[in-house]
C-alpha cells in the first residue's frame, strides 16, 4: 500500500516545521513549538488460580499527556489571558478561577512543505496547568525569550475531514 494515496510519487514523510494552533476560532500568533500528542494505556495484568504461571494482559485506563506550546515573548496576551482563567492573582477570594470558560478545545493544523493543510487534530477540554511568562534572563545570552503554556487535556482525535491535499507540480519555465 502506498503511504500517500493522492500523491503516489511522494516518498518522503512530512516535515515537522509547518503548523498552526487555533483556539476560540482564531490562530494563535507566534507559536514556534508544540510538544508531541501522546497517549498511553495502562496494562492490567491478571490470572486465575488455575492458569499456568503466566498471566494475561488487558488494557486499562488511557491517559493523554499534557501538550506544551512555546512562542517568543511579544505583546500578544493570549497565553496570559488563558492562564489567568485558571488562577488569577489578586482577583479576590473565590474568584481566582473562571469555572465557566477555563477549558478550551484547540486545533493543531499540520501543513506540507507547499503550505497545504495535510493533517489536523482536535484536542478536547484543555486547560492551563503551567504558564511561564518569561524565561531565565541572562545578560550574556544570545537567544529569543520564550513563553511556555502547558495544557492538560482529556483526549484528542484526528480530524477526518482533512484529507491528503493534491500537491502542486512545478514545471520549468519555457
Amino acid at each position: 500500500m502506498a503511504q500517500f494515496s493522492v500523491n503516489p510519487q511522494r516518498f518522503d514523510p512530512y516535515k515537522n516545521f509547518k503548523f498552526r494552533v487555533k483556539w476560540d476560532g482564531r490562530y494563535v500568533a507566534g507559536i514556534s513549538k508544540v510538544s508531541a500528542l501522546k497517549r498511553s494505556t495502562e496494562v492490567v495484568e491478571h490470572r486465575e488460580g488455575g492458569d499456568p504461571s503466566t498471566g494475561r494482559k488487558s488494557p486499562g485506563r488511557t491517559k493523554f499527556e499534557a501538550i506544551t506550546l512555546e512562542r517568543g515573548v511579544t505583546h500578544d496576551t493570549e497565553f496570559e489571558k488563558w492562564a489567568n482563567k485558571v488562577w488569577n492573582f489578586g482577583s479576590g477570594l473565590g474568584a481566582e478561577v473562571s469555572l465557566q470558560d477555563f477549558r478550551k478545545d484547540i486545533i493543531i493544523e499540520f501543513y506540507n512543505e507547499a503550505g497545504q493543510l495535510a493533517l489536523a487534530y482536535k484536542v478536547f477540554r484543555c486547560w492551563v496547568s503551567e504558564f511561564q511568562s518569561l524565561p531565565d534572563l541572562d545578560a550574556n545570552a544570545n537567544a529569543v525569550a520564550i513563553q511556555t503554556l502547558k495544557l492538560e487535556n482529556e483526549g484528542w482525535e484526528r480530524d477526518v475531514d482533512v484529507t491528503e491535499p493534491t500537491e502542486p507540480r512545478f514545471t520549468e519555465p519555457a
